[in-house]
């Protein structure tokens, strides 16, 4: 296993633990960071394994970090429809 895969992992473990703790914010500056942190090893990831693997961390990831998918994904239906009227 090389050290993406590793790295990956270790990003997982990490979400998935902190996942299990309440927080007073719903866990968002903890999920900015993680994100943050992710991007870099999901590249990382894609450079040493190719895009096949990569895909299948970042879907793991959005699995873990579902809420700013669902966000993200509301935010940009929003901007994007036509204006009524």
């Amino acid at each position: 296993m090389n050290t993406s895969l590793v790295l990956a992992l270790i990003w997982m473990v990490l979400a998935n633990l902190r996942a299990m703790f309440p927080s007073k914010d719903n866990l968002w500056r903890f999920a900015y960071g993680m994100i943050a942190v992710g991007l870099p090893i999901l590249a990382y990831v894609w450079w040493e394994n190719g895009v096949w693997i990569a895909l299948v961390f970042l879907l793991a990831a959005m699995w873990v970090m579902r809420w700013p998918v669902i966000y993200l994904g509301r935010w940009v239906r929003k901007h994007l429809a036509k204006p009524k009227g």
